[in-house]
């Protein structure tokens, strides 16, 4: 691999990064804030999220478990007031 084909490997990579917070910011916001969800919806949002990130970032399923579950877990028992 090239040093352009390198650069460019790592430029579309920080794009999908940014894409991805984005995505964990906006989910988090929605939930935080919408007083119509139920906790089901708020899980689908949840699950649509991680599928989202797992196809920008294939077989980082286990790695969205451990960064971005208990974060979403947390909004949502506080937000529910559930386990």
């Amino acid at each position: 691999m090239n040093n352009d084909e390198r650069t460019a490997r790592i430029a579309h990579e920080n794009k999908l990064m940014r894409r991805l917070r984005f995505l964990v910011e906006l989910t988090f916001a929605t939930i935080a804030q919408d007083d119509s969800l139920t906790l089901e919806q708020a899980w689908d949002h949840v699950h649509a999220l991680k599928s989202a990130a797992v196809a920008m970032f294939p077989g980082k399923d286990a790695t969205f478990d451990l960064l971005y579950l208990p974060r979403f877990s947390r909004l949502l028992a506080e937000r529910f007031r559930a386990n």
